[in-house]
């Protein structure tokens, strides 16, 4: 048997951060609003007439292998440690080989190690007789996501993954809602340019850092979330209406605000590309993900996306990345 899974990545244009928990708990109206781009997370399972278990990597380029007798060890294993930790929690009875693969680069911001997760849980849980729901798939992945990471992760890119399309997220008292935006998603093709910087990021570190002073109850990061928690709602607005404008604002507005959550959101080359940039066509920025590196998205004037991606490509190391909107999420087929 063969089963073959993927699911998209993301580019998230407002509320990023405020989806951990507990933060957006002391900010009534939290909400996060992403897109899911065609980047996609693949996981390939292929069972085997033994008790072997292997697990690579292609993108990454690391496997290894061990047996079914030896499952309950790869909770500790550090080697592709989220696919190890998942195995674990599925427990397959079955030998395979699990390849991965991921066609957004690593450390890009655009939450590829969620995609992956999702991904590789709606191939796992089809191999074990689809022992749990889809509705089960977000907590499945948060909580095996934070015991990697070691801190506590964001919802916000389970829901890019799993459902595809436009989103806004919804972090209530009495649980997260997703809500589907209608919105000109060709419009927003022409105008967004997405550059990923060559340098990885890790979003666990900054989020951390980020999460303890908040709970610390720095009042300057208070009123930051409270900014960021309007600007989704902003954004949210301006891309029901197809107001291009309120949506340039609206990232215009919110860059600065990202770059005062820590000092590491920004480096020095990410600067000097944001300038470039915006001297080239580019009329907002917004750093994807955490920052401190990965990718930046640039809202551009109409017709001078290619002007905009043409500059940064004369910087060394520079990647743009050839995206389009994906209104699928998760898709798992057998053969």
């Amino acid at each position: 048997m063969i089963i073959e899974s993927s699911a998209p990545t993301r580019v998230d244009l407002a509320g990023g951060t405020i989806d951990i928990w507990p933060l957006y708990l002391f900010h009534p109206g939290a909400a996060t609003v992403n897109f899911a781009i065609s980047l996609r997370a693949h996981c390939r399972i292929e069972t085997r007439d033994d008790d072997r278990i292997i697990l690579e990597s292609r993108d990454r380029k690391v496997a290894f292998e061990t047996e079914l007798a030896a499952i309950e060890d790869l909770i500790h294993e550090e080697r592709l440690e989220l696919i190890s930790k998942l195995v674990h929690f599925f427990k397959p009875q079955t030998g395979f080989h699990l390849i991965a693969d991921s066609q957004a680069p690593a450390g890009a911001g655009l939450a590829g190690s969620s995609a992956l997760n999702i991904a590789c849980i709606g191939a796992l849980n089809h191999l074990v007789g689809n022992r749990y729901p889809e509705s089960k798939f977000i907590t499945i992945a948060a909580n095996v996501e934070t015991t990697v990471i070691r801190v506590p992760a964001g919802f916000q890119d389970y829901y890019s993954a799993l459902y595809g399309g436009t989103s806004c997220i919804h972090f209530r008292i009495d649980g997260i809602e997703r809500e589907i935006l209608e919105t000109d998603m060709a419009t927003l093709e022409k105008r967004l340019a997405i550059c990923y910087t060559g340098e990885p990021r890790l979003s666990g570190t900054n989020n951390w850092e980020i999460t303890k002073n908040h709970i610390d109850g720095q009042p300057e990061l208070f009123a930051l979330f409270d900014d960021i928690r309007d600007s989704a709602l902003k954004m949210r607005e301006a891309l029901l209406a197809g107001d291009w404008e309120r949506v340039r604002d609206t990232m215009r507005d919110s860059y600065p605000t990202r770059k005062r959550l820590a000092p590491n959101v920004t480096t020095p080359q990410m600067e000097r590309l944001v300038e470039k940039a915006l001297h080239s066509g580019a009329e907002a920025a917004k750093v994807c993900g955490a920052g401190g590196g990965g990718c930046i998205a640039f809202f551009c004037e109409e017709g001078r996306r290619q002007e905009v991606e043409s500059a940064l490509l004369a910087e060394e190391g520079v990647e743009i990345l050839d995206w389009k909107p994906d209104g699928q999420g998760l898709i798992v087929h057998e053969s």
